[in-house]
């Protein structure tokens, strides 16, 4: 549900955490849909849309507050290797937020207030190598944010709530994004993949968070896509550093093999941590890759209490 008197973004984390969803690609696996390719899901805005809508709906009915869309490996370049021209590539980009406001109007609880943040991958994730793990990428700062600013422009021109700069291995690829999202007239926030307490450059986490302490901008830092016992130092970093809301939404704990595109190992995310991370900072929490719809239900319940449907 939107409406002209909702609060804002800022307003809402002050008053208490929200919910994001789970990762968008294992409910799109879960569904029977193959998602091997270089567009990984972003691929389904133009076979599939609907199957995208649905993946964010059954988060929503999970308890999420904020969906966040299938546009982390939709750019203008990896579309351009598949055939895509600008011009539809740009059509593909507001699409990803019109699915996720489409799934808003398909929750059955129409009390609830409920959210979209346009999810922008780092550059590693259009290259489908793996490289948003590494960062540095060879590229400057500018050429970075060469390459974000027409995304993100376009993604914010389709009216999202927020922009998710999420993923974001290194301090250079970080300006570059704090830079682009300038003026752009949404607020944003800004998640570091990390290992322990530092990037996955190599760089301190406090020297990352700081980048963002004086841009208007951004709303909430924190972490993604990382180990869950990685997010509460880093959450409490964020928090210290910066003076604003944290966001976190670790993987399942499992590792990413980029040469066998699969996961191994084993899954340690527990609802029980969420109740660390929020005393840390944390007022936007969700999970990354391979968490799903009950293991949002049980971060639900655990910020909110009670039913969450």
């Amino acid at each position: 549900m939107t409406s002209d008197t909702a609060p804002t973004l800022a307003d809402a984390l002050a008053s208490g955490p929200l919910v994001l969803d789970g990762g968008m690609s294992n409910q799109l696996e879960s569904a029977g849909h193959d998602l091997s390719d270089e567009l990984w899901s972003a691929r389904l805005l133009a076979e599939r849309p609907e199957a995208v809508t649905e993946a964010h709906l059954a988060y929503y009915e999970a308890g999420a507050d904020m969906a966040i869309t299938a546009s982390y490996q939709a750019t203008f370049e990896g579309f351009a290797r598949h055939g895509i021209s600008r011009e539809r590539a740009a059509e593909l980009l507001a699409l990803s937020v019109e699915l996720a406001r489409e799934a808003t109007r398909r929750v059955k609880d129409v009390s609830r207030h409920l959210w979209v943040a346009a999810s922008a991958g780092p550059y590693g994730a259009m290259l489908a190598d793996g490289s948003e793990y590494r960062g540095r990428y060879g590229l400057t700062v500018a050429e970075l944010e060469a390459f974000h600013r027409p995304r993100l422009e376009a993604l914010a021109a389709a009216g999202p709530d927020a922009l998710a700069l999420e993923t974001v291995p290194d301090t250079e690829e970080a300006e570059a994004l704090l830079r682009a999202v300038r003026g752009l007239g949404v607020p944003a926030w800004l998640s570091y993949t990390v290992a322990g307490d530092r990037t996955r450059a190599g760089q301190p986490l406090e020297e990352a968070f700081a980048l963002a302490t004086d841009v208007d901008e951004i709303v909430a830092v924190g972490v993604n896509c990382c180990a869950p016992e990685d997010v509460k130092g880093a959450a409490a970093t964020a928090a210290r550093v910066t003076g604003k809301p944290v966001v976190v939404y670790p993987n399942s704990g499992e590792a990413w093999d980029a040469g066998a595109r699969m996961w191994t190992g084993r899954a340690t995310f527990t609802a029980e941590q969420v109740t660390g991370w929020e005393r840390a900072g944390a007022r936007l929490i969700g999970g990354c890759c391979r968490v799903g719809p009950e293991a949002i239900t049980a971060i639900a319940e655990a910020v909110h209490g009670g039913s969450t449907v």
